[in-house]
């Protein structure tokens, strides 16, 4: 009788600490992720002209690379295991090999790019060359480029639309946005806009551009069918960035100057909401179903977590490092990751599960990266 307890004790003994392992590999790493499988964050340090990687699993950064002076725009490709991103004093496009840690094309543009963007299918990138006026188009495969053209007077960004048809780029030095033919670079419209127009932010149908205005606290909404500005919507403060969520029918506008978040209704083209954040709220991530929305303040060094249905922010505010800004969330949107530009890390917080009382999220740790790191991108592979 005796050994049947000790061998009920061993059995239970080892159950529990099966469960134990299991409860904490669920806490440290994504549950969907597979033996074999890799997510790792890759951080543009624009101080140091460096990718810092990092492993997201085991919460540790594994290399630094150098990519070129003043990095940004970082984008993972949609199809390969690759990272895109530009050096702006560089001028040029450089690829990352994400299974090699390796640069293997450096891509001159032009003069002070500042972004890249890929067609649904992945298979080109665009590039607008503020520096030079010009806009680009590379074959991701052969990493050549294979169509130059103009855009107005220093080409700040250059985006395509959902369909793959039109490339939308806003001109800041001459107040434009021009509209070109995504194949060929044809000019198909030029439209006056807000004043030194920047972000640009188009909707899944590809019926309508919102673009904001580097120097005044307004952004104007675009026809794209029509190629004609159909209104310009007063904020009341600038926009920090533009984050539209998955259905098209709302755009939110982090604004510093308001130390809010602005809800503009994408088919009425009206503000139609304000949510009052705190000092400095900038950048955000939204996720995939629509449902949550979180903002970094970049004066209070703390991340804040929306529900969208209810318009309330949850739980108290999450502190992080000091001046965040770019924002990602894990594919499972079990983690967020902010950069912290001041404090140079990266912020990893765990965000709401079903069992947790904590509504915001929380603080899991903070990984020191390079000088000043700015964009950010994950990729799994």
């Amino acid at each position: 009788m005796k050994g049947r307890w000790n061998f009920r004790f061993v059995f239970l003994l080892v159950l529990l600490t099966g469960l134990a392992v299991r409860e904490v590999a669920v806490e440290r790493g994504p549950s969907f992720l597979r033996p074999g499988l890799h997510l790792y964050a890759y951080v543009a340090n624009t101080a140091d002209g460096t990718i810092s990687v990092v492993d997201v699993v085991n919460l540790s950064a594994m290399a630094t690379i150098p990519v070129g002076p003043a990095p940004s725009g970082v984008r993972a490709h949609p199809s390969r295991d690759e990272i895109w991103g530009v050096s702006t004093q560089g001028g040029y496009v450089w690829v990352l090999d994400t299974k090699k840690n390796l640069v293997t094309s450096r891509i001159p543009v032009g003069a002070a790019p500042y972004a890249v963007d890929f067609s649904p299918d992945g298979s080109h990138a665009y590039v607008a060359a503020s520096g030079s006026g010009s806009v680009v188009v590379i074959d991701t495969s052969t990493r050549q480029v294979i169509q130059r053209g103009r855009g107005g007077r220093q080409p700040w960004l250059a985006r395509v639309t959902p369909n793959g048809q039109l490339l939308v780029v806003s001109n800041r030095e001459d107040d434009t946005v021009t509209i070109l033919d995504a194949g060929s670079l044809a000019l198909i419209a030029t439209i006056p806009v807000v004043s030194q127009p920047e972000q640009i932010a188009i909707l899944p149908d590809s019926s309508k551009a919102f673009i904001s205005s580097g120097s005044s606290q307004e952004i104007s909404v675009i026809n794209l069918r029509g190629g004609v500005r159909v209104a310009d919507l007063a904020l009341g403060g600038a926009a920090g960035s533009f984050i539209l969520k998955p259905d098209g029918g709302e755009l939110y506008i982090p604004s510093p100057d308001a130390h809010g978040l602005l809800v503009v209704n994408t088919e009425t083209n009206e503000v139609g909401d304000f949510l009052l954040l705190g000092s400095s709220p900038q950048r955000g991530v939204l996720t995939s179903d629509g449902r949550s929305l979180y903002v970094s303040d970049s004066s209070a060094g703390q991340v804040k977590h929306i529900d969208i249905a209810t318009r309330r922010v949850m739980g108290p505010p999450i502190p992080v490092g000091q001046r965040p800004g770019a924002c990602a969330l894990t594919p499972d949107a079990g983690l967020l990751l902010v950069t912290d530009q001041d404090s140079n890390d990266l912020a990893v917080i765990r965000t709401r599960t079903p069992n947790s009382a904590n509504l915001a999220g929380s603080l899991i740790t903070l990984i020191p990266v390079g000088r000043r790191p700015g964009d950010l991108a994950i990729k799994l592979f």
